[in-house]
């Protein structure tokens, strides 16, 4: 059986119901085979960028997977694909927008996939949630150059301090919550 990696996971969704959109997405990704959510960041209201639309609704979740980076990948489009995301030009509104951030010490140049995530670095909506729950993957000149971008905390997903409480995502018995 393959060796779990760490890998990290930006949600973000801006059609619909954005912040169930993002919930349910956390509990999907939670409920695949070979998948642990490990640590999910609080939620964070950000403007679009290089298009229009209403405001995302954006977060971060760390998982432990024995998934391939591909098939992390399959599985986060399926997921996609089942909360109705469409892709009719680049940057378009969307009802859920999935992106593997990091996966382990991977780097992975395809034409599927690019592993960091090429643009991760350039978006205070993947750097503050990712900061908040794992700082050691983000440097403070990388938060300096996305400072001027609008984003705001807008809380918790989890009510509570019970991670497993009522919005059911289940979390590794030896984590934290975000």
């Amino acid at each position: 059986m393959r060796e779990s990696v760490t890998a990290y996971v930006a949600l973000g969704a801006n059609l619909g119901d954005p912040v169930a959109g993002v919930h349910k997405a956390m509990v999907d990704l939670a409920a695949l085979d070979g998948i642990t959510l490990q640590n999910r960041s609080s939620l964070y209201r950000s403007a679009p960028l290089a298009s229009g639309g209403p405001d995302y609704i954006n977060a971060v979740v760390e998982v432990s997977t024995r998934l391939s980076a591909p098939a992390l990948l399959s599985a986060m489009q399926q997921i996609e694909q089942q909360a109705g995301r469409e892709r009719p030009y680049p940057n378009a509104p969307r009802t859920l927008d999935l992106d593997l951030l990091i996966y382990g010490s991977a780097s992975i140049d395809s034409a599927a996939l690019v592993v960091p995530h090429p643009r991760m670095l350039e978006r205070a909506f993947v750097l503050l949630p990712l900061f908040e729950i794992a700082p050691q993957c983000v440097t403070a000149a990388q938060l300096q150059a996305v400072k001027t971008q609008a984003i705001a905390l807008i809380g918790n997903v989890i009510s509570g301090s019970d991670p497993q409480s009522s919005a059911g995502i289940p979390l590794d018995p030896g984590s934290s919550p975000g």
